[in-house]
């Protein structure tokens, strides 16, 4: 996960698809063709046009970059500190009255090499950010920085790779090949790890009147990554319980570039925007967690070399997409979904409920595939969460060649090398697109209608609708992603109730403290 990241439909899951394959079931009627040779033959009438949709004007695009060096610090202060990431787009979207529009995107100088982007706010421009016949992922991954390759063992990962590169498809098929061959495992070690994780905030919350769920769901999904996946015991190794430190130390040093961590505004731009961290500083933690995986990665880097790459290469791309992309999705994505089930309040927090235990209820009390898919309303829950905040929201792409992009009000054209930039927050809240799309609308998603939106679900650098191959850059845990998010649902409303949570911030999503715990 974005995150995108920054692992599916070759997991093979089962889950279901969103497209309708109905076979044509009507009649076929002919009419007699009738004529006479004594009629004269009659001219052939065309058949009426079609209605063709207007073309929208084309409208230069709006905005500048300022001064060099100038414009770029101006801008980058106004993202992180005078206006805030929202404000910075709205105001601009106003101002030039248009979701498309030229500004500089942090970090700028002196870790950007060119800052200058064309923003895309609306999911109608969006989506052409995924169109690999039109824009080129080469290293945008971070946006326009690159963190050192020193981080990654001198490789360039998958997430950095565009398709059209050779080892994009051999990566890629081998991450569907891990995640397939290591299914089985989904599930019960899912219940392990965060059966642990409720005992514990229980203790917690006894012994303290609230318990911090950040860190405890780090420590959870750090050991279910590690116990499903590899068959390894994360405290059973060097790592101990500090894996999650190391891994969250690890990310920071990869895009402190564009992170906000709470030190005074002047000391903190010139720590952490300026310049790049030096590599060296996380390298002893770094060499911790390749051990732990190369160590528990056997049956998948000898799958690695059948097909051409080297165990190293394939172990640092197997830390990134599980330490980078899986454990940082969780780490985000699942602190974000409990803040918003939990401001929903107790109506839906007893839906969920009696929708997740009557389906177990069918399945002999066992979570399987075929409950979890007998339950709508914990979907929808899932996917409005993910629309409403999704855990990766920047996306790039620089144009291959010359082309028009459309907003719903106008066309602009775009140059060939042009970066292209999209915050999806506000493509995936477009009020042309969701009714109500500012609020969280839990059963948005239920039936054929809400299933019909769910294209406009784009968290996974994609459409929800479609599915990741080698060709894509499609987030090749899609599915994966969806599955654990359900779970955690599953496993906490069969288990509770209700429950009162206080939000904060962190550098990293939401900082959830829970208060309260209605045990079922």
């Amino acid at each position: 996960m974005a995150l995108s990241s920054p692992v599916l439909t070759p997991f093979h899951l089962q889950l279901p698809s969103h497209r309708s394959s109905k076979p044509f079931t009507g009649k076929l009627i002919v009419h007699p063709i009738r004529a006479s040779v004594s009629e004269r033959p009659s001219s052939i009438s065309p058949p009426p046009r079609q209605p063709q949709p207007a073309k929208l004007p084309i409208r230069k695009i709006p905005g500048d970059y300022g001064l060099p060096l100038i414009g770029p610090v101006k801008d980058r202060l106004d993202y992180f500190y005078n206006q805030g990431k929202d404000e910075y787009f709205k105001s601009r979207v106003q101002k030039y009255r248009s979701t498309v529009f030229k500004t500089n995107m942090p970090p700028g100088p002196f870790i950007s090499p060119n800052p200058n982007v064309i923003v895309l706010l609306d999911g109608k421009s969006f989506p052409v950010l995924f169109d690999v016949s039109k824009v080129e992922k080469k290293d945008l991954f971070t946006g326009t920085f690159m963190p050192s390759t020193e981080l990654t063992g001198g490789y360039r990962v998958l997430s950095y790779l565009d398709p059209s590169e050779p080892n994009h498809a051999k990566l890629k098929k081998l991450m569907f090949f891990h995640l397939s061959s290591r299914r089985d495992h989904v599930i019960p070690e899912f219940q392990k790890s965060y059966t642990e994780l409720f005992d514990g905030l229980e203790e917690e919350l006894a012994t303290n009147g609230k318990a911090k769920f950040n860190e405890a769901n780090d420590q959870a999904a750090f050991n279910f990554l590690a116990r499903s996946l590899y068959g390894a015991n994360p405290a059973d190794s060097q790592l101990g319980r500090d894996g999650p430190k190391f891994v969250g130390k690890w990310v920071v040093f990869q895009i402190h570039p564009v992170l906000k961590l709470g030190l005074p505004n002047v000391l903190e731009d010139l720590l952490i925007h300026t310049f790049p961290l030096p590599p060296a500083l996380v390298k002893k933690e770094y060499q911790l967690l390749y051990d732990f995986f190369r160590a528990n990665s056997t049956s998948v880097l000898d799958e690695a070399e059948r097909n051409g790459i080297s165990r190293e290469e394939a172990c640092h791309n197997l830390i990134f997409a599980t330490c980078f992309n899986s454990f940082g999705g969780m780490k985000l994505f699942f602190t974000n979904m409990l803040k918003w089930i939990g401001r929903a309040g107790v109506k839906l927090h007893t839906q969920l409920a009696q929708e997740i235990r009557s389906a177990l209820k069918s399945s002999d009390g066992r979570v399987t595939m075929r409950a979890i898919e007998n339950m709508p309303l914990t979907k929808s829950v899932v996917y409005e969460a993910l629309r409403i905040e999704p855990p990766v929201p920047a996306q790039y792409g620089r144009a291959k060649t010359n082309f028009t992009i459309e907003s719903h009000d106008s066309a602009f054209e775009v140059k060939a090398g042009e970066m292209l930039f999209g915050y999806q927050p506000f493509a995936t809240r477009d009020p042309k697109i969701f009714e109500r799309s500012e609020e969280f609308v839990a059963d948005r998603f239920v039936g054929e209608k809400g299933e019909k939106l769910l294209k406009h679900v784009l968290w996974s650098n994609g459409p929800e609708t479609e599915s990741p191959d080698v060709n894509n850059k499609q987030c090749a845990g899609k599915d994966f992603v969806v599955l654990v998010s359900r779970l955690l649902l599953v496993e906490f409303f069969r288990r509770y109730d209700s429950f009162e949570i206080e939000v904060g911030t962190s550098p990293l999503g939401a900082a959830v403290t829970v208060t309260s715990l209605k045990k079922a």
